[in-house]
C-alpha cells in the first residue's frame, strides 16, 4: 500500500574518492545489486508516495541507474553548494509544494538497511508527533562519528561532531547514523536557515536539529545495536566486508526457508535469487542475478549460476551457466558451460565437457561428453554421440541444426549445418553430417580402411614404435613356424 504521507529522499551526490574508481560510489555493487538500489527497495518497502534521489557526482550516468531500477523515482540534482544540508534542500524542492507529510532521509551508500527499521523510526515519529527523529546506533568504537549527546533524563540534546567533542563526550559510544525523519513543516522552515560557516564550508544536515532544538520543537533519537544496519560504504574496505555481512544474512534466511547450505562461507547467494525447499547447495556455490532454483534440486559443488531456471529435483554440478534453464530432474555437468539460452529439458542430460549455446535439449534427450552444441534443437529421448560438433557458423552467419525425437548418433560425429536429422535416425561413428538424415536411416561416411603394413619400422627407424613392431612381427613368425622363443 502506498502511503501519500510519506516522502523518501535518498542522498546520492557524494563522489566517493576513497573508492578510487571509476565507478560512481553508490554504483559500486553489493549482493548482485548497486549500493543505491538496496536504498530504493527500502523506500520501495516503505510504500512511500513519493521517492526522491539527489544525484551531483557523475549526474547523468547515476540517473540513468536510478530510473532503470526505479523509475517512479524523482531525480533532484545538488548544485555546487556541498554538504548534506543542501542536498536535503534540493530534495525537498522536489516534492509537491503541498506535500505535508514526513520525509525520511536515507543514503545512497547505506544498503543493509532495512524497511522494518525505517519502519519503526517513523512510528515513533508519529507517535510522539515529533519534528524530527534520528537513528543512532551503539558502536564499540565510534571513532570518526557525530556523537548523540543526551541530557540527565535520557532525551535527546544534541549532535556533536568527533572533531568538535570534548574528551567526556568522545567517550559517548551512541552515534548519529544520517537516518533521519522530518516533518516536512519543519524541513521547510529549518533547512533555508542552515549556513557554511564550519571547518568544511558544507551545509551540514545535523545542524537542523540544533536549529529545531533551539526553537523547542520535539527531537528524538532511537538507537539499535545492530551496527551493520547503518554500515556506509566509503572505500573497498567496507564494501568487501559489508558484501560478506549481507551474504551471510541472506544465506541465513534462505536457510530458515529450509535450504541446506552445506558450506555458508564458500556460497554466494544475490539479492534477485529464488530458492525453494529442500534445495541443497554444496561448496563453492554461487547463484547471481534472477536465478529460480525449483525444490528438490541439488546445485554444486563448484557452480556458478547467473539468471538461470533449475525445475525441481534438477541436479546441476561443477557448471557454469548464464541465461538458462534446466528441467526437472535434469542432470548438469560436471565440467559442463551452458551459455545463453541453452534450455535443457525435464530428465535430460549435459554431461562432461559439454557446452551449449542457443540451443534446446528435449525431455529425457543426453549429450553425454565432450560435445559443442551451438543453434540446435534435440528433440525427446534422443542421445548425442561423444564428441560430437555442431559447425554451426561458416565465417559470415549461424545456421541451425535439427535432430528429431529418439535419435542415436554416433562418437566424433559433425554435423554442418544448416542440416536436419530425421525421427529415429542413426549415424555411424565419425559420420561428418552435410545433409539431410530421413527418420529411420542411417548415415554413415566412411572410407575403406587401408594398412600400409610396415611403415613404421621404415619411415621410424630407432623409436620405440618402431622396435615395439619388430618385436611384434618376429613374435608372430616364431609363433608360425612353432619355434617360440
Amino acid at each position: 500500500m502506498t502511503d501519500p504521507q510519506l516522502a523518501v529522499v535518498i542522498l546520492a551526490a557524494g563522489q566517493g574518492t576513497r573508492m578510487k574508481s571509476r565507478t560512481p560510489k553508490v554504483l559500486h555493487r553489493l549482493g548482485g545489486v548497486p549500493l543505491v538500489g538496496h536504498v530504493l527497495h527500502t523506500a520501495q518497502e516503505l510504500g512511500a508516495q513519493h521517492t526522491v534521489t539527489v544525484v551531483r557526482h557523475e549526474r547523468e550516468r547515476v540517473s540513468a541507474a536510478i530510473m532503470e531500477m526505479a523509475p517512479e523515482t524523482i531525480i533532484a540534482e545538488q548544485d555546487d553548494i556541498p554538504g548534506t544540508g543542501r542536498a536535503m534542500e534540493a530534495g525537498l524542492e522536489a516534492l509537491p509544494n503541498d506535500f505535508e507529510g514526513q520525509i525520511v532521509v536515507l543514503s545512497g551508500d547505506v544498503p543493509l538497511l532495512d524497511a522494518a527499521t525505517v519502519g519503526m523510526l517513523l512510528d515513533a515519529h508519529r507517535t510522539n508527533q515529533n519534528e524530527l527523529t534520528l537513528l543512532s546506533a551503539f558502536y564499540d568504537d565510534p571513532t570518526g562519528f557525530g556523537r548523540v549527546v543526551r541530557d540527565d533524563a535520557g532525551a535527546f540534546d544534541s549532535i556533536v561532531e568527533q572533531k568538535d567533542a570534548s574528551e567526556e563526550q568522545r567517550k559517548i559510544t551512541e552515534i548519529n547514523s544520517g537516518v533521519y525523519v522530518f516533518d516536512a513543516a519543519a524541513a521547510r522552515r529549518v533547512l533555508p536557515s542552515l549556513g557554511t560557516d564550519n571547518a568544511q564550508g558544507e551545509k551540514y544536515l545535523t545542524d537542523a536539529a540544533h536549529v529545531i532544538r533551539g526553537e523547542g520543537g520535539r527531537i528524538e533519537a532511537i538507537g539499535i545495536d545492530d551496527t551493520w544496519l547503518v554500515q556506509g560504504i566509503n572505500d573497498r574496505v567496507q564494501l568487501g566486508e559489508t558484501a560478506l555481512e549481507y551474504n551471510r544474512r541472506l544465506i541465513r534466511y534462505w536457510q530458515r526457508q529450509g535450504v541446506t547450505v552445506h558450506d555458508p562461507a564458500s556460497t554466494i547467494i544475490e539479492r534477485g535469487v529464488s530458492i525453494g525447499q529442500d534445495v541443497e547447495l554444496l561448496p563453492g556455490t554461487q547463484l547471481r542475478g534472477a536465478t529460480t532454483i525449483a525444490a528438490g534440486a541439488i546445485i554444486g559443488p563448484d557452480t556458478t549460476l547467473v539468471d538461470c531456471e533449475v525445475g525441481e529435483d534438477a541436479v546441476v554440478k561443477r557448471t557454469d551457466a548464464t541465461l538458462s534453464v534446466i528441467g526437472a530432474r535434469a542432470t548438469v555437468g560436471p565440467w559442463s558451460y551452458l551459455r545463453p539460452n541453452s534450455i535443457v529439458g525435464e530428465d535430460g542430460k549435459i554431461g562432461t565437457f559439454v557446452e551449449t549455446k542457443n540451443s534446446t535439449i528435449g525431455n529425457g534427450s543426453k549429450v553425454p561428453h565432450l560435445s559443442y552444441i551451438g543453434d540446435t534443437t534435440v528433440g525427446e529421448g534422443s542421445n548425442v554421440g561423444a564428441g560430437t560438433i555442431t559447425a554451426n557458423y561458416d565465417g559470415v552467419n549461424k545456421h541451425k541444426t535439427t535432430v528429431g525425437n529418439h535419435v542415436r548418433t554416433g562418437s566424433h560425429n559433425v554435423f554442418v549445418a544448416p542440416v536436419t536429422i530425421g525421427d529415429g535416425a542413426y549415424t555411424g561413428a565419425g559420420t561428418t553430417v552435410r545433409k539431410d538424415i530421413p527418420a529411420g536411416a542411417l548415415a554413415i561416411t566412411v572410407a575403406q580402411q587401408r594398412n600400409i603394413e610396415g611403415w613404421v619400422v621404415e619411415n621410424r627407424p630407432g623409436t620405440a614404435a618402431a622396435e615395439a613392431a619388430a618385436r611384434a612381427e618376429e613374435g608372430h613368425t616364431d609363433a608360425g613356424t612353432g619355434n617360440l622363443s
